[in-house]
């Protein structure tokens, strides 16, 4: 056993946790994940099938005297986010996650950790395994490419599960029930690049933003926390009133993170070198105070490279820039009805320099179907006025609270008498597959629950030890209960 979760509680839970963080799962890599449960199943004597997207489901029948209760799906995701600090030596396709504790809270080194959703897969094969639970007929949802467009809930087959009644393990705060999510979709501008030589007399500069937080796009878009291509936007826009002229440009790496750092290379005249300095320098200074009480750690450098490089057309290069200053990111409108929930926002999330072509990635988010076609047509009209091919995604569906829901009043009922105090019911600026499942699945009840996690989908990703004892009670009291 891992000596990082040693003599942590539940152990069957920490123990498949630890061992699934050596397994490789990045979103549409989870073969090694889909055959791991499926040899956990056939060596614990259980039932299960496979469909060809990498889906699993696996039965447990109930325990004795519990044939009554009605069928309860335990739903969760394989696949997780890869993501690492630039200057972390790490092979997502590998390497196992380096697990960290401190204290009360587990991290990984400079990576992702893959709590979300790791631990529920672990819940499940804990309780799989577990044979002196109380509890009806089960089965195991284990679905992929969770984070990069829910295809895997998507192309669920209407008849791969029986339950009419799940419970999603996919929520980041334990003591609270969801019951509803954002739906949503990604908008992608195109640019052909044209190409100029390189300028006489000039040496080319490497600008880089980094030390932000990043973060979930739909959990920490309300946060405040500093895009890093919008920060990065403003300084080349400001060298290239100066005459700097962008070379290739690149930030981010997935569409449902805030981008973390991002980069530039520019040519300078070598006249105006020093400027280009000042310029970035106090830039730093004027970003730092804008950020600081969420950004401690951002900055904004530049340092002098070798090698001279083509440079954009002069056009391209301003069209760009001006289109990543117009376009909006962050929320958009706060919920009337249900307070502090973000009902719509955009998240200006990739961009990178192809070989021929400059690719800007974003995604919105709605509780509302007709605000993400607003907010979609709004950031494609800022790109195709910028000069760029768009395409957009079919989207996904959101989930609509029902506060009437059989299981939501088990889970509360539940929750009140472990713990002697009502638990939050909340829904979620995210896209849960829920969402996908109850619109495949009419009449499905759900729920939605988890452990604490915080900074997912970013190095900074934490799961706190404490709550994940009082999740995996809870959740076994509700299949102890259940009828």
């Amino acid at each position: 056993m891992s000596d990082q979760i040693a003599g942590l509680k539940p152990e069957p839970v920490w123990r498949y946790f630890a061992e699934i963080a050596r397994i490789p799962r990045c979103s549409k890599n989870e073969a090694a994940m889909t055959k791991y449960i499926l040899d956990n199943a056939k060596r614990l004597g259980l039932s299960a099938k496979t469909d060809k997207f990498g889906n699993v489901v696996v039965k447990k029948p109930a325990s004795e005297g519990r044939g009554h209760a009605r069928s309860i799906a335990l739903q969760g995701h394989l696949d997780m986010v890869c993501e690492k600090n630039k200057d972390k030596v790490h092979d997502f396709s590998k390497d196992p996650i380096e697990i960290v504790r401190k204290d009360n809270v587990l991290m990984a080194n400079g990576t992702t950790l893959g709590a979300d959703n790791g631990i529920a897969v672990a819940t499940n094969l804990a309780i799989m395994e577990d044979r002196s639970l109380e509890h009806g007929p089960l089965e195991f949802l284990f679905t992929v490419d969770e984070e990069t467009g829910l295809t895997g809930a998507s192309n669920l087959g209407g008849d791969f599960l029986e339950s009419r009644t799940l419970i999603n393990l996919d929520s980041e705060e334990e003591g609270a029930l969801y019951v509803g999510c954002s739906g949503g979709g990604d908008t992608t501008g195109i640019w052909r690049i044209a190409f100029d030589s390189p300028p006489a007399n000039s040496s080319a500069v490497h600008v880089k933003v980094a030390g932000l937080r990043g973060g979930h796009s739909g959990l920490e878009i309300d946060k405040g926390r500093g895009n890093a291509i919008k920060i990065l936007n403003r300084v080349v826009m400001v060298l290239g009133e100066r005459g700097a002229r962008l070379s290739s440009i690149a930030g981010g790496n997935k569409h449902n993170a805030i981008p973390r750092e991002a980069e530039a290379l520019l040519l300078v005249s070598k006249k105006r070198m020093d400027r280009v300095h000042t310029i970035v320098d106090e830039f730093n200074a004027i970003a730092r105070s804008e950020l600081s009480t969420v950004e401690p750690d951002l900055t904004v450098s530049v340092s002098e490279v070798r090698g001279k490089k083509k440079v954009m057309k002069k056009a391209l290069q301003k069209k760009l820039c001006q289109t990543i200053s117009a376009i909006p990111h962050g929320v958009t409108k706060m919920s009337a009805d249900i307070p502090d929930l973000v009902e719509t926002s955009t998240n200006l999330a990739v961009i990178k320099t192809e070989r021929r072509s400059l690719v800007l990635s974003t995604s919105q988010r709605s509780s509302v179907g007709s605000e993400i076609e607003e907010i979609c047509q709004t950031v494609a009209s800022v790109m195709e006025l910028g000069g760029a091919t768009v395409k957009s995604s079919d989207g996904y569906p959101g989930w609509k609270p029902n506060l009437e829901s059989p299981i939501l009043t088990l889970a509360k009922s539940t929750y009140k008498s472990l713990y002697g105090r009502e638990p939050a019911v909340k829904a979620i600026h995210a896209g849960l597959e829920c969402g996908i499942i109850g619109e495949k699945t009419p009449g499905i009840d759900m729920v939605s629950f988890g452990p604490t996690l915080e900074g997912v989908h970013s190095p900074d990703e934490k799961i706190y030890i404490d709550t994940v004892e009082r999740y995996w009670n809870f959740l076994l009291a509700i299949l102890k209960n259940i009828n």
